[in-house]
């Protein structure tokens, strides 16, 4: 069975990955700075590792065959953080992944993220940041999903997306529960080629929508 390292497994849409993969009964590697976050998970299939992503964390990748990176400096942090976590420590997971060989490699992007030009204001350096990211992941040579979510909202999940962008940006959304279920599905089942989409709430069935 694919033993999966998820890195940011204590954020929102993290933990919630990091449950749905557990109760599907997958071995589970959680990632996080502090694992007093995850004190109420528990889980046979579960281990947990507390590493700082400005450091090295190259260890947590051994004998992981699948990567999924969701971590986020988080919206009240500033640009120094932004390139710090989801620029820089990204390019190091990507080589780490590289280095033990790992087979698959879900990275959770942004929208916007592949013409950040187009966006201007506060904004712009986090998608400047998830570009290199993404490229550092295309030209790595490791097999990869990249996940583009709209804006993100607390909502329940519909288990219903879309990967083709609404016309009205107000309903270029998706909330955090449908991204990780979006996210179960592409970690437990097989991927054929490399891929990127942007996901957003729909009434497509997240099976159909993500094959």
């Amino acid at each position: 069975m694919t033993k999966t390292l998820i890195i940011g497994a204590s954020g929102q849409i993290g933990k919630m990955t990091t449950k749905l993969l557990l109760n599907a009964k997958q071995h589970v590697v959680a990632l996080v700075r502090d694992k007093a976050k995850l004190s109420d998970v528990d889980s046979p299939f579960l281990s947990i590792t507390e590493q700082d992503l400005e450091g090295n964390f190259n260890m947590a990748f051994q004998d992981c065959e699948q990567v999924i990176f969701v971590a986020g400096s988080g919206g009240s942090t500033g640009a120094d953080k932004t390139m710090l976590i989801d620029l820089w420590a990204a390019v190091k997971a990507v080589k780490y992944a590289k280095a033990h060989n790992v087979k698959h490699f879900i990275l959770v992007s942004s929208i916007g993220a592949d013409d950040p030009e187009a966006i201007s204001g506060d904004m712009k350096p986090y998608l400047v940041a998830k570009h290199m990211a993404d490229q550092q992941l295309i030209n790595s040579g490791v097999a990869y999903t990249i996940v583009r979510p709209g804006s993100l909202t607390n909502h329940s999940a519909s288990i219903q997306v879309t990967t083709n962008r609404p016309a009205n940006n107000s309903d270029a959304k998706i909330s955090r529960e449908n991204v990780a279920n979006a996210l179960l599905h592409i970690a437990t089942n097989a991927v054929n080629n490399s891929r990127i989409f942007e996901l957003f709430d729909g009434s497509t069935p997240i099976a159909a929508a993500v094959k």
